[in-house]
């Protein structure tokens, strides 16, 4: 189990409740296949944002759609006020395989998207070992992937969506590799980067708890052809000590009305 704690000593600012991505009227088909019809959702900037549905959904595909990544069929999303049009570096993607460079080590793995941003090699990796250090993997700068941990490869994967400083941060089940242990670990240091990042964080998980325990707002989504149910801010839960939200009563009652609305679309 990975146990270094990610350091967070940047000071949190105060972050406007405003969107900072917007999702308005999207739809997207494969083909004959409808896996998303209108969809429309805020994300509030400085906040953390899950997206909470059944397999098959659409939340990968909605992530993607914000990322840049793929083209919806109707409407549009801003970040920022501006169309998203393709990829940008106002977002920065976190993938659950971590996506890293096999050949590279850690420090040029962190480096990458400031490499392909054309910075100079010293600032990069700079920055870069700026980051390792925060992510507690100060020492393995010139380890391979193949010699480190899942838990630690998922780590790196985080450095380099930090390092670039962009706005919004886009993670798509980043914690389903790990062990049960690393993976309370991350969900304790996610909160913590929340808090002093001041970055937007959208947030796919099929986890229930982990959304409820990591989340500033919970977006529920329905079977394809996928629309927001329901959105759910367990904004008590946000004042509490990271150790006690577990046994909080709101947190326990969250969790029971959300399996409550998903359990019929459990097959």
């Amino acid at each position: 189990m990975d146990t270094h704690p990610i350091d967070m000593t940047r000071s949190a600012t105060n972050a406007s409740a405003a969107a900072a991505v917007s999702v308005r009227g999207v739809s997207k088909n494969y083909g004959q296949v409808e896996a998303l019809r209108d969809l429309s959702l805020d994300f509030p900037r400085g906040q953390l944002t899950s997206l909470l549905g059944p397999s098959g959904c659409g939340k990968t595909t909605l992530l993607k759609i914000i990322a840049g990544l793929l083209q919806p069929t109707e409407g549009e999303v801003e970040v920022n006020g501006k169309p998203v049009t393709g990829p940008g570096p106002d977002r920065a993607f976190v993938f659950q395989d971590f996506a890293l460079l096999p050949w590279a080590t850690v420090l040029r793995n962190v480096a990458f998207g400031l490499e392909l941003r054309g910075v100079r090699i010293s600032e990069r990796e700079a920055i870069a070992e700026q980051y390792i250090r925060n992510v507690g993997l100060a020492g393995f700068e010139k380890s391979y992937p193949h010699e480190l941990s899942g838990g630690m490869r998922q780590r790196v994967g985080l450095a380099r969506a930090l390092a670039v400083d962009s706005e919004v941060l886009l993670m798509d089940e980043p914690f389903s590799a790990v062990d049960e242990q690393t993976r309370r670990k991350f969900q304790e240091d996610l909160l913590g980067l929340v808090a002093g990042e001041n970055k937007t964080f959208l947030f796919v998980t099929h986890s229930i708890e982990e959304a409820v325990y990591v989340s500033d707002q919970i977006a529920i989504l329905l079977p394809r052809p996928s629309r927001v149910s329901e959105v759910i801010r367990p904004s008590g839960l946000r004042t509490r000590n990271v150790s006690d939200i577990r046994r909080d009563p709101e947190y326990l009652d969250i969790v029971d009305r959300i399996w409550a609305s998903l359990r019929s679309y459990v097959e």
